[in-house]
């Protein structure tokens, strides 16, 4: 059911729920739900050491392409400021910074940070009526701290002075996040949690090269993580030593999930050599979870699919926000951290699995489409060395965008012209291929600590 006013996050939770509670009734019941394939069948060849080029001559018009159809069907607008990074105009502002520091398009720097600052003009204006709302000051992907972030990257080469204001704004909601219970829905996850707060502090002090937020508030935000995640497990009597729950779910995957808040730990080596205790119970959580990968290399959603109630193979979610692969970056940040290869030979059936079953047919995006499952081809090719076996696997999904029968079949997104949603964040991975030795999915670089 839908509710006339009901925010954006909400309603996709709710969608989320309802879904959920569907499968697993019809699990109980034993009926089978006769629908489509969540992907098209990849029928592309595997590389067999021959030679093939990401050609710039090829690909940059098809990208050029994709940004003016964003900056069209999503222009600058007041109407387009909530969902943030996730689906309003912030995101596409990420898009045009990101296309900035690319050498491939570099001659249009200038041009592309003057829009992007055009975009934030609106959100920062909504970002200045939602100060005091502590489910926004904060929040990483749907609130303030993203735009903030994004507003200062783009603000530095033009106005040094708004940029540190920018920059000023982001460091005091940093005090938002200590209060263990600060969030009645789950403050600890990724989109309007502590977890996205680190990770946009983390992006923030490489994309400045300094810390942005003094070390002694990140440790505070982490220790209260970590403290969060106890005190839930052992009310709640979880196998893991940390749980965490957002709205009433306990998410496994990156999209409001465990993993991603393991993954926020880890971004700060300094907080785990301060606390010995708190690097154990973190090791044992992530551990928990890797206990968790199923004989196809997936991971649940969440601990309510868990024994009985696991998904049937052939309705399993392979998405960066549920599934292998968004818990990919968690078991390359663990193998980083740890050198343990059991964390990489989990990433690499992660790999497997999304050659198998990641082109989506829920359209391009980086959330839940084609283009994010690519991404971890990328992050493989990075960690392995250069390995051009992964490299031609990203390259075949980027194909693939253009294929015939996923433009007659993908479905259109809700927000088709997004970051995460839709084609802003495409053209993100499109443009990451032409320089994939610095590829990372925005905002999740495992290489930068």
């Amino acid at each position: 059911m839908i509710i006339v006013g009901t925010p954006y996050r909400e309603f996709k939770i709710t969608l989320r729920r309802n879904f959920n509670k569907a499968v697993v009734a019809t699990f109980v019941t034993g009926s089978k739900m006769s629908r489509p394939k969540r992907y098209f069948v990849n029928n592309n060849e595997e590389w067999k050491s021959r030679e093939f080029a990401v050609a710039p001559s090829d690909w940059l018009p098809k990208i050029n392409e994709r940004v003016n159809e964003c900056l069209k069907q999503q222009p600058p607008s007041a109407r387009d400021v909530d969902g943030g990074l996730y689906v309003s105009g912030t995101g596409v502002a990420y898009m045009l910074y990101h296309l900035s520091t690319n050498p491939h398009f570099g001659e249009n720097k200038e041009k592309f940070c003057n829009l992007g600052l055009k975009y934030m003009k609106y959100a920062l204006e909504y970002a200045g009526r939602k100060e005091n709302d502590p489910q926004e000051r904060s929040a990483f992907l749907l609130g303030n701290a993203g735009t903030y972030a994004v507003a200062a990257v783009l603000y530095r080469s033009v106005d040094t002075t708004e940029a540190e204001n920018c920059l000023k704004k982001f460091a005091a909601a940093a005090q938002n996040c200590k209060p263990l219970n600060f969030l009645r829905c789950g403050g600890d996850e990724l989109f309007v949690g502590r977890a996205g707060y680190l990770f946009a502090a983390r992006w923030l002090h490489k994309q400045f090269g300094k810390n942005i937020v003094p070390e002694k508030d990140i440790h505070e935000i982490c220790s209260a993580i970590v403290e969060s995640g106890r005190r839930y497990s052992e009310r709640h009597h979880s196998a893991s030593p940390l749980m965490y729950s957002y709205y009433d779910t306990e998410y496994l995957g990156a999209g409001h999930g465990l993993s991603a808040i393991l993954q926020s730990l880890l971004l700060w080596p300094s907080f785990l050599q301060s606390n010995p205790q708190a690097e154990q119970v973190v090791h044992r959580a992530v551990d928990w979870l890797l206990s968790l990968q199923t004989e196809s290399g997936n991971f649940p959603c969440a601990t309510d699919e868990l024994g009985r109630y696991r998904r049937h193979e052939e309705d399993e979610l392979v998405h960066w926000c549920h599934g292998a692969p968004g818990v990919a970056y968690l078991m390359a940040k663990a193998y980083l951290h740890w050198k343990d290869p059991k964390y990489l030979q989990a990433l690499e059936r992660c790999g497997e699995l999304i050659w198998k079953k990641g082109l989506l047919r829920k359209g391009p995006g980086i959330c839940h489409g084609v283009a994010g499952n690519a991404y971890v081809f990328l992050l493989l090719y990075r960690l392995n060395g250069n390995d051009r076996h992964w490299l031609w696997r990203a390259f075949s999904f980027m194909q693939f965008l253009y294929n015939e029968q996923f433009r007659r079949e993908a479905r259109t997104p809700d927000c088709p012209y997004s970051l995460f949603e839709g084609w802003a964040g495409t053209v993100c991975f499109m443009a990451d291929m032409l320089c994939p030795d610095n590829a990372y999915f925005p905002f999740f670089d495992v290489f930068d600590s």
